[in-house]
């Protein structure tokens, strides 16, 4: 029995691991245009795999245009697989990380909705199933657009001397790359975070920080995880407020939407609203929102370890 080529630990599904590999078959030549790809039988028998997962193998090679079936035949290598040589020579040059540029410049465009590993492909003029020896699977792919948008931030070195600066840095950095991608605050999850090199560097510097204050491991860690949140928190209004720059919806200041605030002010049901309201010209910032915010979560920070009489 063969398996495939694929770690045991990699999130792709398995037809779709077997299709890039009989893709791999078509693109190197050993199987060619008219010839007959492995059946949903002989699949089964090769990988070890169910018959359903064998027919979705076809299936996903048909919907590429790989192969076609022939009546009397069976599956065949399509002709349209001579693919121009350019094509061929953009699949040889391909590497993970343009790969991973390619989909965060549609995130970043377009929103994470918009990617696909089709989309990908498309941008890049390979065939889809060539993606997946590189980043295998989608969700894999967004990770590892996530890990590179931490990436471009540049810690100074030496690090700021005072625990204080070393977060604020840690969070203006953070905050951002969120404008930068605000796509991120959608790939990153804490209740399950994965382990990337350049994310975990983002870990170090904050659980660094936080050790000098003389806390417990988990207090340490619930102060970065804290932080780190925090930051996202905020960032979330930003990822909302690009979704509906794309869709071509207005984003209104708040003093627009005053009038109907005031309606509601008006009734009574809110007094201590109403009273801020008349005594306030507010005008939101989010930025500012995000420093106001910062700083009284760091001084809650510097509290919580100050000796006390």
């Amino acid at each position: 029995m063969r398996t495939s080529t694929a770690d045991a630990a990699d999130a792709t599904p398995p037809y779709l691991r077997i299709a890039a590999e009989i893709q791999q078959r078509i693109t190197s030549g050993e199987l060619r245009a008219g010839d007959r790809v492995p059946s949903a039988r002989q699949i089964t028998k090769e990988w070890g795999v169910a018959i359903a997962t064998a027919t979705k193998v076809l299936a996903v090679l048909r919907q590429e245009g790989v192969v076609r079936a022939v009546p009397g035949v069976g599956t065949v290598v399509d002709t349209p697989q001579a693919a121009p040589a350019r094509e061929h020579s953009r699949d040889a040059e391909l590497t993970a990380e343009l790969v991973v540029r390619a989909g965060t410049a549609i995130a970043d465009a377009e929103g994470l909705a918009a990617l696909s590993m089709r989309r990908v492909a498309t941008e890049l003029g390979v065939p889809t199933m060539s993606l997946y020896r590189h980043v295998g699977s989608k969700d894999r792919l967004v990770l590892l657009m996530a890990d590179a948008a931490f990436g471009e931030a540049e810690f100074p070195d030496p690090a700021p001397a005072g625990w204080r600066e070393r977060l604020e840095l840690l969070a203006r950095l953070q905050w951002a790359m969120y404008h930068r991608h605000p796509w991120v605050v959608a790939a990153i999850w804490v209740n399950q975070p994965d382990p990337t090199p350049k994310l975990l560097a983002h870990t170090e510097w904050a659980v660094r920080a936080f050790d000098d204050l003389g806390l417990g491991p988990d207090a340490v860690i619930y102060a970065h995880v804290s932080l780190y949140s925090y930051v996202r928190g905020i960032a979330v209004n930003l990822e909302l407020e690009a979704g509906l720059r794309r869709a071509g919806a207005p984003v209104e200041p708040w003093d627009v939407r005053e009038p109907e605030f005031e309606q509601f002010l008006a009734g009574g049901q809110f007094p201590t609203l109403a009273r801020l309201n008349e005594r306030n010209d507010f005008q939101f910032d989010i930025d500012r929102l995000f420093e106001f915010g910062l700083r009284h979560l760091l001084d809650g920070y510097a509290a919580s370890v100050a000796p006390r009489d």
